[in-house]
């Protein structure tokens, strides 16, 4: 799909990711229990992103992180932070991204909404063709 400018994909991750403090929290009980945590976390995400079907970026883009928590219990920092890490990680290792670094992510913008029935993340990736 094109907006403007841009090419945009979507994928919805159905649930939430655990945040921050439970990376943290995993790492302390045992060095290889973050790990776990992310590679289990990774595994979910390329599930969700298997939508995309055979696109790949092309050059850098943008995304947006629509976080629809169950209750306003934890941070926004708590719930983006590893969120964010483990998506863009999972995004590299499908090959849906080349890289998460400068030259490929242009930059991101993160959402927050409460909806208690459907907790989900949506991902939107803005391609920008007028680069």
């Amino acid at each position: 799909m094109r907006q403007g400018g841009a090419q945009v994909v979507k994928f919805t991750i159905r649930g939430t990711l655990p945040g921050l403090n439970e990376l943290i929290e995993a790492e302390r009980s045992h060095r290889q229990m973050g790990a776990k945590l992310k590679k289990q976390c990774e595994a979910v995400v390329l599930h969700a992103a298997g939508r995309l079907g055979k696109w790949r970026a092309d050059g850098p883009v943008r995304m947006v992180y629509r976080w629809y928590e169950p209750n306003r219990r934890r941070d926004k920092d708590n719930i983006s932070a590893f969120g964010r890490k483990v998506i863009q990680d999972a995004l590299v290792r499908g090959k849906y991204l080349r890289n998460d670094g400068w030259k490929e992510i242009a930059g991101f913008e993160d959402v927050f909404e409460v909806d208690a029935k459907r907790p989900r993340i949506e991902v939107e990736i803005y391609e920008d063709w007028s680069n």
